[in-house]
């Protein structure tokens, strides 16, 4: 493990093991679906795994403030944790959030805060999230977007969100496949 991801795993572990333990096994599952991508991303292969085990902490009960886990998270990373100000960019914009937030009247505050990190991370993150189940294990895309749409209501905010951004996370899916088909490709 690196020094990054042995800060993340027990912070986020502190944060949602007792309060959320099925939110929890997700970030677990998030995060080894982030190690077996590790050889598309190089020297950036930690960074997406810290973000991934702590992508969900602004669900946890003592930082969700304004009901939007991404902004919740990423502020508790800048504002108490000290964190890498790349892990905290990933989280904020974990997911295609950025469309939730537009929803909820908030994506200029979530911009103005947090910068995007390169496409091909977000893209990433986005992929080991939309690739596993709540409970941890994988899945693959349309499936967690019928279990997102299903558990929180088609005509619900989440719900409409989801449906607006499946393009984007099929997009990212295959976009992050056809990364890992090609570097199999290449010559050792």
């Amino acid at each position: 493990m690196s020094r990054l991801t042995e800060w993340a795993y027990p912070l986020a572990e502190s944060l949602l093991a007792e309060p959320l333990p099925r939110r929890w096994r997700h970030c677990l599952g998030v995060a080894e679906r982030a190690r077996t991508i590790g050889l598309i991303l190089g020297q950036d292969a930690d960074l997406l795994e810290a973000a991934a085990v702590l992508h969900d902490i602004g669900y946890a009960p003592d930082l969700a403030k304004t009901g939007f886990h991404p902004l919740d998270g990423a502020r508790y990373l800048r504002d108490m944790a000290n964190a890498d100000h790349r892990v905290i960019n990933l989280v904020a914009h974990h997911s295609c959030s950025w469309l939730e937030a537009e929803a909820r009247g908030m994506r200029e505050e979530l911009e103005d805060e947090f910068a995007r990190e390169h496409d091909h991370l977000n893209d990433a993150l986005c992929y080991c999230d939309m690739n596993t189940t709540p409970d941890g294990t994988p899945t693959n895309p349309i499936d967690r977007i019928n279990e997102i749409t299903g558990r929180y209501g088609p005509e619900s905010l989440i719900g409409k969100f989801i449906r607006r951004a499946e393009p984007e996370i099929l997009g990212c899916t295959s976009r992050v496949l056809d990364r890992v088909a090609a570097a199999k490709r290449q010559p050792m």
